[in-house]
């Protein structure tokens, strides 16, 4: 199973100040001990909410809302996706992780094709074909 794993906005890193040397040490000493075990499929920090951009859509009109956003602790700091055998193994490997402070982490269980029932043959293999795509341009 893929579990998605959010890591949430705090005052600090929604100001844009960055880690340390010694938290990003730990960080990818962990990141590599992710990888060395086929947990890790991909992994990313991203830039303060001041830096993005939302669209609502509703009634047929897009609306652009630029950041940044009020409310840090609804925002995402950065984010892996994992494949892992259970929930529980998620949560082993979270248990694991650098992190301290009051940092909070979400995670989310992936829905797979074969989980969507009103998917018809026709678009399950059509987004399987489209999967095989975005891997093989991940490699390039």
């Amino acid at each position: 199973m893929r579990v998605m794993v959010f890591i949430k906005e705090n005052a600090e890193s929604e100001t844009g100040v960055l880690p340390d040397e010694k938290i990003l040490t730990a960080m990818n000493n962990y990141n590599e001990a992710l990888v060395k075990a086929g947990v890790m499929l991909a992994g990313e920090g991203l830039h303060p909410s001041s830096k993005g951009k939302r669209v609502r859509f509703e009634g047929g009109k897009k609306t652009v809302i630029d950041g940044p956003f009020a409310e840090t602790k609804e925002l995402i700091a950065g984010f892996w996706l994992w494949q892992v055998k259970s929930m529980d193994e998620a949560m082993e490997w979270l248990k694991r992780a650098p992190f301290d402070g009051g940092v909070e982490i979400e995670l989310r269980q992936v829905m797979e094709n074969d989980e969507i029932t009103t998917m018809t043959p026709e678009l399950k293999e059509k987004n399987e074909r489209l999967r095989t795509q975005v891997v093989a341009n991940a490699k390039r």
